[in-house]
Order: C-alpha cells, then sequence, then structure tokens
C-alpha cells in the first residue's frame, strides 16, 4: 500500500509564489511518472505538469514558465515550484503517481489535495 501526502498549499498574492510537496510512503519499490493537477471551482480537473522516470518534464501552456516540477528519488518526493502566481491559478492541487507497488505492479495513486488560493 502507498500514500501519497501533498503540503505547501495556503493563501498568497497574485505574484507571490508557493512550493508544493508530495512524498510517497509505504511500500514503494519504484516512482515512475509522476503528474500535478488541479481543480478550480465549477472546472474540469486539469494536467498542469508532469516528470518522468528519466525527470523529463512537460507542462500546460498556461503555467509554463512560471510552474516548475521536480522530483528527488530519494526522498519518494516530486515537488511543484509555483512563481508568478495568478488569481486563475487559484484550485486544489492533486499528486499522482504511477508507483510500483507491494504487489510488485505498477498502479495509480492520488494524493488528498492541497488548497492554493491566490488573491488580487
Amino acid at each position: 500500500q502507498v500514500q501519497l501526502v501533498e503540503s505547501g498549499g495556503g493563501l498568497v498574492q497574485a505574484g507571490g509564489s508557493l512550493r508544493l510537496s508530495c512524498v510517497a510512503s509505504g511500500t514503494v519499490f519504484k516512482i515512475n511518472d509522476m503528474y500535478w493537477y488541479r481543480q478550480a471551482p465549477g472546472k474540469q480537473r486539469e494536467l498542469v505538469a508532469v516528470i518522468e522516470s528519466d525527470s523529463s518534464t512537460d507542462y500546460v501552456d498556461s503555467v509554463k514558465g512560471r510552474f516548475t516540477i521536480s522530483r528527488d528519488n530519494a526522498k519518494n518526493t516530486v515537488y511543484l515550484q509555483m512563481s508568478s502566481l495568478k488569481p486563475e491559478d487559484t484550485a486544489v492541487y492533486y499528486c499522482n503517481g504511477n508507483i510500483v507497488d507491494h504487489t510488485a505492479r505498477a498502479h495509480e495513486y492520488w494524493g488528498q489535495g492541497t488548497q492554493v488560493t491566490v488573491s488580487s
């Protein structure tokens, strides 16, 4: 069993920065690709960033140049550094991972979400 726990959300002013963390715990054999999603009020869940097992990254156009996804394999942790935040970034941010667990097979896991609110 694997658990993903996000942290680092909060209330910030427009133009500010936040760093989100997602820690995988439990029987983690290998973390493959990891994702950050977000869901704003009244909106569908949106993929915002991905980091593959080889550390290659990609982003939705609206956050390119402002957000950076990274990972620390030794700590089983993925980060989302967010800068130049805009009110439209306000959402619940979710960590998702493709993780090899105690079954020795890869499964998808979701974190509980962390709220990011950007004031204007």
